[in-house]
């Protein structure tokens, strides 16, 4: 007997929206946020151990790999923080408006990266 209900949507047939990457992205970033966070605590207690330990994490930091793992950090910190803004208007009762929702969505990812790309330039840290 074959069944005729109606499949769920799926993600062949599901249109993407921003609202759903921005949530999705909010999702995913917020668990590297939180793996992210327990690395920089060894890299706090490194400095407990000595300089040798430390010395690790700087050789790290000062490689092409550990620059971009940096700037990757950075990026998804400020993009969990433009998201955390927009969640907060969203907690109060505003931007409900699909217009309005497109709207932040962009300003979320563009801010993000616009951020990273400020802080990077006007740090000096990572040139």
């Amino acid at each position: 007997m074959k069944d005729n209900n109606p499949i769920s949507p799926h993600i062949q047939v599901y249109n993407w929206h921003i609202s759903s990457l921005v949530s999705i992205s909010h999702r995913i970033t917020g668990v590297i946020n939180y793996l992210l966070l327990i690395l920089v605590c060894f890299w706090v207690i490194s400095l407990i151990f000595g300089s040798e330990s430390y010395q690790y994490f700087k050789k790290f930091s000062e490689s092409m790999v550990g620059k971009f793992f940096i700037i990757g950090f950075i990026w998804s910190y400020l993009f969990q923080i433009l998201s955390e803004i927009r969640h907060w208007f969203w907690d109060m009762g505003y931007g409900f408006e699909l217009r309005t929702t497109k709207i932040t969505g962009v300003i979320v990812i563009l801010g993000s990266f616009i951020l990273t790309i400020a802080l990077y330039l006007l740090s000096g840290v990572l040139i």
